[in-house]
């Protein structure tokens, strides 16, 4: 059995940043194999034995042990440059790469984008020279981004009447907003979650059991950010008409400006009618495909991220006690939701004609 080798010394601050890069999942994997490398050495494991366990030469681990006891770790585990002239590519060889990569595949292929292998053989070229035209251009084949363009006619009015609320709300008056977060499920995981550990993230299961659904109402006090909250069953306009009737009472004798999305749950017939009794509270709709604009979905963002995503419930009561808890919480450390965007800066960005040549 190989001896233990003495640790290689590096510094604390090194040693969190290795256990960091060696748990990244984006990191190249040059790196990420390096910082293990160091990691081991550092405690003490013979240079055979962490070859055999990485699946690298013990020529390899020397390398690096010698080059962090030389330099330190310097914040990089990159390779030095190399000698010589960088390859390069001919301009009619790179103008070529360029034509078929931004051109869709042939229909007999039956793939939707282009990746440097495939482009590769059809041009009967290296598909390490196809990946060096595309880093060079900045062009990545295997990403998409999606968009959505508004179609409300009142979209200007809309956004500055909203965004005006935001930066210049009434005086005495209560600007709160108001959505749905529908469909949050209580999953549990079919086995226990081993927890995080130095140099290791937290592990789940990828099986789970269904419990059911709920929908989460919120509404959130822009210039304190608390947040009214109540979770229903189903998402229907009785069950907002009865958040209302809750948010009205949490703020009574104030003048109340909802901002919320045009979802036809809203704009019900009935809620219009207990609007019309109780001229206190007013609604002002976002544009159409813009609830982004409604400053609830940040929080939604957050109770998703913090409290719902890792989260394992034995049922609905448990997701809803959870979700309780939650909002309890945030309303004891809750800070303002501070717009700073006017409403032209986002006008000229929503403008189809600077951001986008496609037809929608």
């Amino acid at each position: 059995m190989p001896q233990s080798a003495a640790a290689l010394p590096i510094a604390p601050n090194d040693v969190a940043t290795l256990r960091r890069w060696s748990a990244a999942t984006s990191a190249p994997a040059a790196q990420v194999q390096r910082a293990k490398i160091l990691l081991l050495a550092a405690q003490g494991v013979a240079n055979t034995q962490i070859a055999e366990r990485l699946g690298v030469s013990r020529p390899t681990v020397i390398a690096w042990r010698r080059r962090c006891a030389r330099e330190g770790l310097g914040g990089r585990l990159s390779d030095r440059p190399r000698r010589g002239r960088p390859p390069s590519v001919r301009r009619d060889r790179r103008a070529e790469i360029l034509a078929a990569t931004l051109a869709p595949p042939p229909e007999a292929l039956g793939v939707t984008n282009w990746s440097s292998r495939l482009l590769a053989g059809e041009l009967g070229i290296s598909h390490s020279t196809v990946a060096r035209v595309w880093t060079e251009h900045d062009l990545k084949p295997w990403q998409i981004e999606t968009f959505k363009f508004s179609t409300d006619p009142q979209l200007d009015a809309r956004v500055r009447h909203v965004v005006g609320l935001y930066l210049d709300p009434a005086a005495h008056a209560i600007v709160v907003c108001v959505d749905e977060k529908s469909q949050i499920q209580a999953l549990e995981r079919t086995q226990p979650v081993p927890p995080m550990a130095p140099g290791r993230p937290e592990r789940r299961t990828h099986g789970y059991l269904r419990h059911g659904t709920t929908t989460l109402c919120a509404a959130l006090e822009v210039a304190t950010g608390r947040v009214t909250d109540a979770c229903h069953p189903r998402h229907r306009h009785i069950e907002f008409l009865g958040f209302l009737k809750q948010v009205a009472k949490a703020y009574p004798r104030r003048q109340l400006h909802l901002v919320l999305d045009n979802y036809a749950t809203h704009k019900h017939a009935m809620v219009q009618a207990w609007l019309a009794t109780h001229s206190r509270v007013r609604l002002h709709l976002t544009p159409t495909y813009a609830s982004w604009l409604n400053l609830v979905e940040v929080f939604f963002a957050i109770i998703d991220r913090q409290a719902l995503r890792r989260g394992d419930f034995a049922g609905v009561d448990d997701l809803v006690a959870a979700i309780r808890r939650f909002c309890d919480s945030w309303n004891q450390r809750c800070q303002p939701f501070t717009w700073t965007t006017a409403a032209d800066q986002i006008l000229t960005k929503l403008n189809r004609q600077n951001n986008s040549a496609t037809d929608h």
